[in-house]
């Protein structure tokens, strides 16, 4: 097997040493080669090509194995730096404060069984305020059974990543549509199986004719709020489809435009093994909005 530095590896031979490299390279190149070295040994072994996202790293390892009469590992490392769009940009932090935050099932849940508990308390002469533990049991178990029911028919909210730059357009460039997107799935629903869960039926169709069956349908995961190359605001819907192909999403293309526009192009993309993204781009020029 050939490196890059020139020297040659041969299986059941010792390797030469990898001299590091004294060459000096700007420090605007994009692409920085970073070589690792340790003690010898003999090969055993194909490359592997691992990909670090939160590094945004090629890395191409070469294991050689040692001998059993050998301590000693040998692995040679290549990282290659990958550009990409938003990898420079700022996140936009959503820590404040909202009702649409906050779970009713939680809340109602928490207050019954607080009331249910010092009710019982109070009655048996365990705690004091004996004379309201008829009141903390009167209120406290109708509570306890709406917070167990809200709880049991709760739809968490989706994470949302807004970059810096699409905050900015999404005021003045997002649909009142797109609006209504983000803010009915960033927030608890109660009696609804999945998010947008009346759009993708009728998108997808569920079991009519040229349609998908119920428990194959996407479910989402997550939104983006991002630019796109050509400066325009776009939402990203995140979608998670074991049992469908991109073609699939393909063919609906102009039905996602139909059903969340007007004035939007939809764009769709596979992502990570079953993930498949959805891009709902706005129109709207941001240069000659107001």
């Amino acid at each position: 097997m050939r490196i890059a530095s020139g020297a040659t590896v041969c299986s059941g031979h010792r390797s030469p040493s990898l001299p590091y490299s004294t060459r000096s390279r700007p420090a605007s190149t994009q692409s920085q080669l970073i070589w690792r070295r340790r003690n010898s040994s003999r090969t055993n072994g194909s490359a592997k090509v691992f990909l670090k996202a939160n590094e945004r790293k090629l890395v191409l390892l070469s294991p050689l194995r040692a001998a059993e009469s050998d301590s000693s590992t040998t692995q040679t490392a290549l990282s290659v730096e990958i550009p990409n769009n938003n990898y420079n940009k700022t996140l936009i932090s959503d820590d404040g404060f909202s009702l649409s935050k906050v779970s009713f099932g939680v809340v109602g849940l928490g207050v019954g069984l607080s009331l249910l508990s010092y009710g019982f308390g109070a009655y048996f002469n365990v705690l004091p305020g004996s004379e309201w533990s008829a009141i903390m049991l009167t209120y406290g178990f109708p509570l306890a059974i709406i917070g167990m029911a809200l709880k049991y028919a709760e739809l968490k909210p989706v994470p949302c990543l807004t970059y810096s730059d699409a905050q900015s357009l999404s005021e003045k460039c997002a649909t009142p549509i797109l609006k209504q997107v983000k803010s009915d799935v960033t927030r608890f629903r109660y009696g609804d199986e999945q998010h947008l869960d009346e759009a993708l039926k009728r998108i997808f169709q569920y079991g009519q004719g040229g349609g998908i069956p119920r428990r194959s349908a996407p479910v989402l995961q997550m939104i983006r709020e991002e630019v796109t190359d050509d400066g325009k605001y776009s939402l990203v819907l995140v979608f998670e489809a074991k049992a469908l192909q991109l073609s699939d999403f393909e063919q609906r293309q102009a039905k996602f435009a139909s059903f969340f526009g007007p004035g939007i192009t939809a764009e769709v993309g596979k992502g990570e093994k079953d993930l498949y993204e959805v891009r709902l781009i706005s129109n709207t020029d941001p240069k000659s909005s107001s």
